[in-house]
């Protein structure tokens, strides 16, 4: 005959109840602490110093993802190494949604190309989630500077260029940037030397110029326009393929200089790091789409002559793709390295 089992004590029931009960209520706090995101503040890094594009896009775009999303949206500016400091550092953070880059065609298009070797791989290393915007780059002047050399535009660069070879600085946001790169395409569609000095972002590079420490920018349209509007930098062209709506009168490289075929534009977007759950990664998507499509936002964007995006993650991706094909192309004519 097989011996009924020990029933529990009165106290050992109402203790093992009393277990259940505290469970059932942490339980459902756990699962929701664990899913919810952002569950703290979100760090954007920019890979370039304040002032740049770059810098203004993110700061754009911060407040609206932080309102959309209920926490803070920081912006943090790692500059150097023509952008990849601040993408190696993003690269290397957890893919849990809390750290993303402010990527530029430098950090995923045309860094690859240029150096012998980076400390990530554009392709491997990060999830892209939308483009921000594109955005032509303008060839500037420190106006004074233009006035006394009798530059007025871009075949009087030229030629004052070719008659003194090495007597115009060349400033940039970094090595391998578009901005780095235009001017590298230009030099040597033209066949003309000028010195290159690289900054750690627009920023500091255009504050130099409309000193007069430095000649010429290739600059991006977005953080060189107040400058020109206010008389401070003298505009010759805009580098991308067609003219800026937001700036019709200047003509194109192309156009100004006759180099057919001329083209070297900017774009900028949000990338996290590989590993980010693809649900994070579509909401950040969507949030910035919806962010890039409000009223006040797209009209900032267009007032500083780039063009909003919001495209998808695998677009993105093949942008990226492409991106990193043309520039290699490019780089390959202009003879520009770095070590």
């Amino acid at each position: 005959m097989r011996a009924s089992p020990r029933q529990p004590t009165h106290r050992a029931r109402r203790r093992l109840l009393m277990a259940l009960g505290a469970a059932a209520l942490v339980l459902p706090g756990l699962v929701a602490a664990q899913g919810a995101w952002p569950s703290k503040p979100v760090r954007i890094v920019v890979p370039f110093a304040p002032g740049g594009t770059t810098d203004i896009l993110a700061r754009v775009l911060a407040p609206e993802l932080s309102k959309a999303l209920g926490q803070p949206f920081v912006v943090d500016n790692r500059g150097g190494a023509g952008g990849n400091i601040g993408a190696e550092i993003v690269a290397k953070s957890a893919g849990d949604g809390h750290t993303l880059l402010m990527g530029t065609v430098g950090t995923h298009g045309i860094n690859k190309s240029l150096y012998a070797s980076l400390p990530y791989d554009p392709q491997k290393d990060f999830a892209p989630i939308t483009l921000v915007a594109g955005v032509p780059n303008v060839m500037v002047m420190n106006s004074k500077r233009a006035q006394e050399l009798g530059i007025q535009s871009v075949p009087d660069f030229v030629r004052y260029a070719k008659a003194h070879p090495g007597q115009l600085n060349m400033a940039s946001s970094g090595n391998g940037t578009s901005i780095h790169l235009a001017g590298e395409l230009f030099k040597a569609r033209t066949g003309i030397f000028m010195t290159h000095i690289p900054y750690r972002g627009s920023g500091p590079a255009l504050k130099d110029l409309i000193g007069g420490q430095m000649d010429v920018m290739f600059d991006n349209l977005p953080s060189a326009m107040p400058h020109i509007r206010s008389g401070s930098l003298k505009a010759f062209a805009v580098t991308s393929a067609v003219r800026s709506d937001s700036m019709p009168e200047l003509p194109t490289v192309a156009e100004a200089g006759a180099l057919p075929g001329f083209e070297a534009s900017s774009w900028f977007g949000l990338l996290a790091p590989v590993g980010t759950p693809p649900e994070i990664v579509n909401r950040l998507q969507q949030e910035t789409s919806k962010a890039l499509n409000l009223p006040a936002v797209k009209e900032r964007l267009l007032s500083l002559g780039a063009i909003p995006g919001g495209d998808t993650p695998p677009a993105f991706a093949r942008q990226i793709d492409a991106e990193i094909d043309k520039w290699a192309a490019v780089v390959k004519a202009s003879g520009a390295k770095v070590d």
